[in-house]
């Protein structure tokens, strides 16, 4: 699977590229394929064509390294190799050559995952996982050709690889994702790398003084039988307090927390956990041990239909940012038919919460330049039992809708006497749907929706009572997204961390991309992502609307809706004779790890 690795290293310049040579932008797909192309993101990263998982490095100029098949929209038709995109503002994208191709023994059959860090001095360095020629798994490395070239174009890979190899007690296929290297006080670099040790899941630790000679620390910093093989490890500082980012290599001094991310490839979802990191013994305390040590009971950074996440520390901005990996959810064949398959999640600010047990998201400043038309509700609209009421006035297929519900009472809120039916939201949203008349809820959003209402994707809060405690649900339910066959189309959801009983209100944002929908309840709380396939989409618009189906009426104390406008990512612009990508502003930053 794909991941995304970081660093942020030291210039000063503004770039406008003109390139006159197909090999190095991407051309969009043909307006021939209707359906395909409405069903195409606009402001989402993704290559032009083929299949991808995810960036795999960022830096503070907004450079973009993904895995990339050049082949095929399938994952396994030829193999990987690592693409290359840069940006002056996370939203628009220039898509270069290749960066690393599976071109070496080591490598021979893909450049799998990995990060990059760049180290002292500003030379940018590249660790990867590489399929060598006997399909082992082995950690490479790879350094920048011209560290003084702004776009990162060319990558040496020394012949001295792999810099790690198999380790005797990982089998062949175990042993992948180095993580972006930290710094500790000791001066030594470490990693973290995903392998299956003896059986047990583990998340390794590795250190090196030089970045290519590798130790392993006796120790884990997490290993668990339980889940089974886990991938794309991430573990990076937090603040105590505020929203402010803070570098990778941050050490645990007072006021700072480590959060430990692990993919699980069982589930396919990501979860974490926060607590302390001791960078002497390379150990890592949870914040909360009541979970375990199986990190399917840790905390999940989104409910809906993501993998393989990975953070970076943007020092441009002083902010801590993710992305995941959406990838399809219909057929392959349908993967083969549009071209492409996979995209990224908007790229998401990430800080710690008050209780300090918890990350809040939210979109990046960013996306708030591609607003444009508006469209709204006047405050204190009462929703009745019932009630569905469009939002007209802008392109809903590709909006920005933010929300806030008030709940007058929460008397009629539904009574659960069985406290095991709280344990799983996705099963209680699965039987608990926006077409399920209610008491408090559902209320919420119908969006990307045929004008008959036969397709729409609802994402809606509903109010559950156990005893004296309010439990706040939130689901993305997809069961009428689209009224085609062999579609996934679950109901997602998650419990909303917070007291509702003392707030009565609840915020949504929603981000509608076509075939991507994100939402975000109670501030960032709660994180869900779908990816959906109506079929109206080829003959008419969409609609938007805001519903309620409980019987006690709730309020919009606000609503907002706006049209976004389309990014550039990774397309074409101008013929194939003279090709111009859009003017990347890169502002100086400082040189930091």
């Amino acid at each position: 699977m794909a991941r995304l690795g970081l660093a942020v290293c030291a210039a000063s310049f503004h770039l406008c590229l003109l390139l006159a040579s197909t090999s190095l932008l991407r051309r969009a797909p043909t307006e021939a394929d209707t359906a395909n192309h409405a069903r195409r993101t606009a402001y989402h990263f993704q290559p032009a064509k083929n299949w991808q998982n995810g960036p795999m490095y960022h830096n503070g100029m907004y450079h973009l390294f993904y895995q990339y098949n050049p082949h095929s929209a399938l994952w396994d038709i030829g193999n990987l190799s690592w693409g290359h995109s840069v940006s002056g503002d996370l939203l628009n994208w220039a898509a270069l050559d290749t960066a690393l191709d599976p071109t070496s023994p080591f490598d021979a059959n893909g450049c799998w995952s990995g990060s990059a860090t760049i180290l002292p001095g500003g030379l940018p360095a590249i660790l990867y996982t590489g399929i060598d020629a006997s399909k082992k798994q082995v950690q490479n490395v790879a350094f920048a050709k011209n560290p003084s070239d702004p776009l990162l174009r060319e990558w040496e890979k020394p012949a001295y690889n792999p810099v790690i190899a198999l380790p005797a007690d990982v089998p062949g296929d175990k042993f992948r994702d180095p993580s972006t290297a930290w710094l500790g006080r000791d001066g030594l670099w470490r990693i973290a790398v995903s392998a299956e040790v003896d059986g047990v899941a583990s998340t390794l630790v590795y250190r090196s003084k030089d970045f290519v000679r590798w130790e392993r620390n006796a120790a884990p910093l997490h290993a668990s039988r339980a889940a089974g093989m886990v991938e794309c490890p991430d573990l990076f500082p937090v603040a105590e307090r505020g929203e402010d980012g803070l570098d990778t290599s941050a050490n645990g001094a007072d006021g700072v927390r480590h959060v430990l991310k692990l993919s699980v490839m069982d589930t396919l979802q990501d979860y974490y956990m926060v607590g302390t990191y001791d960078d002497a013994a390379d150990a890592f305390s949870p914040a909360e041990p009541e979970r375990g040590d199986d990190c399917r009971s840790w905390r999940r950074l989104d409910y809906g239909h993501v993998y393989a996440s990975k953070s970076f520390f943007d020092a441009r901005k002083n902010r801590r940012v993710l992305w995941a990996w959406a990838n399809e959810s219909d057929s392959q064949a349908d993967d083969v038919a549009r071209g492409w398959s996979g995209v990224q999640t908007f790229p998401r600010k990430m800080w710690l919460s008050k209780d300090g047990k918890q990350l809040l998201q939210w979109p990046i400043e960013e996306i708030e330049t591609l607003r444009r038309k508006r469209a709204g509700l006047r405050r204190g609209t009462r929703l009745g039992a019932g009630a569905v009421q469009e939002i007209v006035g802008v392109a809903s297929s590709q909006a920005d809708v933010e929300v806030v519900f008030k709940i007058p009472s929460l008397e009629e809120a539904e009574k659960v006497d069985d406290p095991n039916r709280l344990l799983d939201p996705q099963k209680l949203c699965g039987e608990k749907g926006a077409a399920v008349r209610g008491g408090v809820g559902p209320f919420g959003l119908l969006v990307m929706a045929s004008g008959d209402l036969h397709e729409h994707t609802a994402v809606l809060f509903r109010v559950f009572r156990h005893h004296d405690k309010y439990k706040l649900l939130m689901c993305t339910d997809l069961t009428k997204s689209s009224t085609r066959a062999g579609v996934y189309k679950p109901a997602y959801g998650g419990f909303v961390d917070m007291d509702i009983d003392d707030h009565k209100t609840i915020s949504l944002r929603t981000l509608i991309d076509h075939s991507v929908v994100e939402s975000f309840g109670g501030g960032g709380r709660v994180c869900i992502t779908a990816r959906v396939y109506p079929e109206h989409v080829a003959t008419s618009s969409s609609h938007l609307y805001v519903f309620n189906n409980g019987s006690d009426a709730v309020k919009v104390a606000k609503l907002e809706a706006w049209e976004l406008a389309t990014a550039t990512v990774n397309v074409v612009v101008g013929d194939h004779h003279g090709l111009v990508a859009p003017a990347l502003e890169l502002e100086p930053t400082r040189t930091t790890q």
